[in-house]
């Protein structure tokens, strides 16, 4: 599979709204082949998606089972704005807690505090890490 180019003009676009996006749907393959659609907090760093998890969360059997991904962005009202990512998810048993992350904290410390709930209180309900690796980028 070809290598995303991130400095294209759509991989510029993409990565801008991932900086400032706050929800992005992350879409499994349930037990039976059916897509699983659920909106996710996120982050993207280093070339790739970090998203934190409940345990019991269905996502996480179905990532165990079928590792292959996609996320995408809500377009603007006209349908327009598409951005699309097929990637490869793994649970990341070695990332650090969502209240070690400081990217994490600047970009969702108020919407955890509208929670009811601090940084820790947070990262223990929110303990698994997955990280999702690009592979191809589609829209816009």
């Amino acid at each position: 599979m070809a290598k995303i180019r991130w400095t294209s003009r759509a991989g510029r676009q993409a990565v801008r709204r991932f900086k400032k996006e706050k929800v992005i749907w992350l879409t499994t393959v349930g037990k039976g082949g059916r897509p699983q659609p659920r909106p996710v907090w996120f982050l993207w760093e280093r070339g790739r998606f970090v998203i934190y998890s409940q345990a019991p969360a269905r996502k996480l059997a179905h990532i165990r089972r079928n590792s292959q991904v996609a996320l995408n962005l809500n377009s603007d009202p006209d349908g327009d704005d598409v951005v699309v990512v097929l990637g490869t998810a793994r649970i990341a048993k070695e990332a650090p807690q969502a209240n070690l992350v400081p990217a994490y904290l600047r970009k969702y410390r108020s919407s955890i505090k509208s929670l009811g709930a601090t940084p820790e209180q947070f990262a223990a309900g929110y303990s698994v890490a997955i990280w999702i690796t690009p592979e191809l980028l589609r829209g816009i």
